[in-house]
């Protein structure tokens, strides 16, 4: 057989017959629809190019910034947080409550969202908090901790020179999820402190009702409970909800991760809740993270509105 036998005989190959649909799960999703839906390395395959451009980024801002103060906001060794403080005292904060499927990351990984807000005259507060496998599958251990992290700041936002009563809050991923749980605390309930606590959250690409993700494959490693699943389903406890919050996802991202926001949005709406809706067009779920480092970036640019920095 000669080369271009060869290749005509490739070009004539069938394609693989389509994949039997199996019973439905969510919404008209099978299992494995419903899988892929909450996998982000389905729908977004630069995202290796990404973490490392995001791990570069990092570095460069973490060499201009410097090394941040270190605080303890509980007894374990994970409950820490770090702080970049801008120039002036007094100054507004932003506490930014980092994603990665709830199993990676830590708050040096992401000191590239901090010098946008430094140079914009507002401290930036990283948290690190235990991921679901240090936390035994238990995502109301997380929730604790990101809730005690800012109920610390909050209390003790003189020791960098911030000002509690413009305290903002944002968060993109998994870390949109403990945001939006964040944003829901019953404060007074909870922590003895004013219900407003909060004057704004930023929630980008996060997951706000727990019901399918309880259903797919990330149950394989999240203790879903009914409990856990009602009570850590932001859009069910809008009633707690005091400050106004932007919404946003990319056009690229899963077909859940897109749903879910638009439904959050709709349920904040409804319920007459101030709110900002931003829709990220062409950008899949960790491309639109990196629009939180530039005041020009889709979602900088809202932050810095939020916060009054404009």
């Amino acid at each position: 057989m000669t080369m271009t036998e060869s290749v005509a005989s490739t070009e004539r190959k069938p394609a693989a017959p389509p994949r039997a649909k199996g019973p439905i799960v969510w919404l008209d999703m099978d299992q494995e629809e419903l899988d892929n839906a909450y996998d982000q390395s389905v729908y977004a395959k630069n995202q290796p190019l990404i973490h490392a451009r995001r791990n570069a980024a990092t570095e460069r801002a973490r060499t201009r910034l410097g090394e941040p103060l270190r605080f303890a906001y509980g007894p374990s060794e994970i409950e820490k947080l770090d702080v970049y403080k801008t120039k002036a005292a007094g100054a507004p904060i932003n506490v930014y409550i980092h994603g990665g499927a709830w199993r990676n990351g830590r708050s040096a990984d992401f000191a590239f969202l901090s010098e946008m807000i430094v140079a914009a005259g507002a401290n930036s507060v990283i948290l690190d908090f235990a991921n679901i496998d240090e936390a035994g599958g238990n995502l109301m251990t997380m929730v604790k901790q990101v809730r005690s992290a800012v109920a610390w700041v909050y209390q003790n936002a003189d020791k960098f020179g911030g000002d509690r009563d413009r305290l903002y809050v944002s968060g993109h991923s998994s870390g949109a999820h403990l945001n939006g749980c964040v944003v829901t605390t019953d404060w007074q309930k909870d922590f003895g402190l004013p219900k407003e606590v909060l004057k704004g959250g930023m929630l980008a690409s996060g997951m706000y009702d727990l019901k399918p993700v309880r259903l797919s494959k990330r149950s394989k490693y999240v203790n879903f409970t009914d409990e856990i699943e009602q009570e850590l389903s932001a859009i069910r406890h809008l009633d707690r909800l005091n400050c106004p919050v932007v919404v946003a996802y990319g056009t690229q991202e899963t077909p859940e991760f897109q749903r879910q926001s638009r439904d959050f949005a709709a349920a904040l709406k409804a319920a007459g809740k101030p709110h900002k809706f931003l829709v990220g067009e062409g950008y899949n779920h960790f491309e639109i993270q990196e629009t939180l480092a530039s005041p020009y970036g889709l979602l900088g640019r809202a932050v810095l509105e939020l916060m009054k920095l404009v």
